[in-house]
Order: structure tokens, then C-alpha cells, then sequence
């Protein structure tokens, strides 16, 4: 195993992917932790262009040349800068999932097909109220739809993890409210740092006072972090972010 990464080895896998992606002649695709290159050569055969980020100097020797349309970026897909894409296509290293979903979901993308450990999976898909419902799922259902599409046994991966998997497919909401996602990503962290607290309190990470409070919906306010959906977030980061703009 390289650094914390678990291969999938399950070619039959990999094509699912591939094909729950829609890839065509036109796609860029961005994957990250290509490891051996399973997956990638199944993207390969489709997409116009892949951009393949692997943190590891010997895996991306290997895989570099392999495929013409293969670009292999090394480095870490936290701190290179990622090339530009119109589909993210991987199997993300578990270790780092949380932090780049963070960094993914702020980028401009027609369509994510991401591999995801099955008890993460749950959690960024989870429905507010549930015991799985945090600040991550609160931020993905911000900019995104989300879909399960598939568990994948452990043992399509070597060596072998602990966990089973799952494929998950991200798209864009066209819905969403424009110039509020850094305003929604804060008060995300804020409530969910303090889930005992109310909502209201939350939003003090916004720098709300009580004149912005006085006119959002009380009984969004009196919830808890855990019960206010994606959607009653961005309402009330609208509110604000339309009151502070009438006052300027």
C-alpha cells in the first residue's frame, strides 16, 4: 500500500464508473489517486483529455507514457493546482476525502463520479435530522445533488481495506443561489462546531446581529444545526447577504 491508498484491481468496476460518468470525446477529466492506473484506463478510452494526480513519484513514473491522452500531474491534490476539467472522475484516498470533497466542491464541474468509503458516502448523502448529518452533508447538498449508485465489496481493492466502498455521482444544482457558497461553507462550520447550540447562535459566524436576526424566519432560528436542511441554510445566507447589500 502507498501512502494510506487502496487500489482497485476490479477492471469490471472500473468500467461501471466510467460509464456512470458519461464520458465522451469532448470530456476533461480530472482524477485524483490514479494509483495503478486501473481506472484510468478506463477513462482513457473515452474522454478526450485525463489529468492525473498522484502524490506518489513512483506510481506517477509508471503511469506516465502509458496513455497518450494521459497528463500526470505529482504532487498532492490538497496543494498542486488542479488543471482544469469538465468532469472529476476517482477513487479518492480515504484519508483525505473530507478535505478533498471541500476543495472539489468549490471548483466549477459538469458531473463527479467519486469512490468513497460506504460510511462516508452515507454521511454526504444523509437527510437532516439524522444521526449522519453534519456539516458535510449540509455543504455538498448546498452545491450539489447527490446519488449513491452502487456498494462495492472491500474486496475489489488490494490490499484489501477494512470498509466496503461505494461509487457516488455529484451534480451541480443549476438552482443554486450565486455568490453565497464562501458565506454557506462558514456557516456550515459554525453550526456544526456548535451542534448543541441553536441556529441562531451559528450565525454569529457570520458576523450576524440582531437587526439581520430580527428579520429571518424565527423558526429556522430556534433549530438545531441538525435540522436545517442545505436548502433553509442558503435561505437564510440570502437573507443576510440581501440585507447587507439594500443597506450599502
Amino acid at each position: 500500500m502507498k501512502l494510506g491508498q487502496h487500489f482497485l484491481v476490479n477492471e469490471a468496476i472500473a468500467l461501471r464508473i466510467a460509464e456512470y460518468a458519461d464520458l465522451g470525446p469532448d470530456d476533461w477529466v480530472l482524477e485524483i489517486g490514479p494509483g495503478e492506473g486501473s481506472l484510468t484506463a478506463a477513462l482513457a478510452a473515452r474522454a478526450d483529455q485525463v489529468y492525473a494526480v498522484e502524490i506518489d513519484p513512483e506510481l506517477a513514473a509508471q503511469l506516465t507514457g502509458r496513455f497518450s491522452n494521459v497528463q500526470v500531474v505529482t504532487g498532492d491534490a490538497l496543494k498542486v493546482e488542479l488543471p482544469e476539467c469538465n468532469k472529476i472522475v476517482s477513487n479518492l484516498p480515504y484519508q483525505i476525502s473530507s478535505s478533498l470533497t471541500y476543495r472539489l466542491l468549490s471548483r466549477p464541474f459538469d458531473m463527479a463520479v467519486l469512490m468513497y468509503q460506504w460510511e462516508f458516502a452515507r454521511r454526504l448523502k444523509a437527510a437532516p435530522g439524522s444521526d449522519e448529518y453534519g456539516r458535510l452533508a449540509m455543504t455538498a447538498g448546498f452545491f450539489c445533488r447527490i446519488e449513491v449508485l452502487e456498494k462495492v465489496s472491500k474486496m475489489a481493492f488490494r490490499p484489501v481495506p477494512q470498509v466496503d466502498s461505494a461509487i457516488v455521482r455529484l451534480l451541480p444544482r443549476p438552482d443554486r443561489p450565486p455568490g453565497e457558497a464562501a458565506d454557506l461553507i462558514r456557516l456550515a462550520e459554525g453550526l456544526f462546531n456548535n451542534r448543541r447550540k441553536k441556529v441562531k447562535k451559528g450565525l454569529a459566524s457570520l458576523g450576524a446581529g440582531p437587526r439581520d436576526l430580527a428579520e429571518l424566519d424565527p423558526e429556522l432560528l430556534e433549530k438545531r444545526p441538525e435540522q436545517l436542511s442545505s436548502d433553509e441554510a442558503a435561505s437564510l445566507v440570502g437573507a443576510i447577504s440581501r440585507k447587507r447589500h439594500s443597506l450599502k
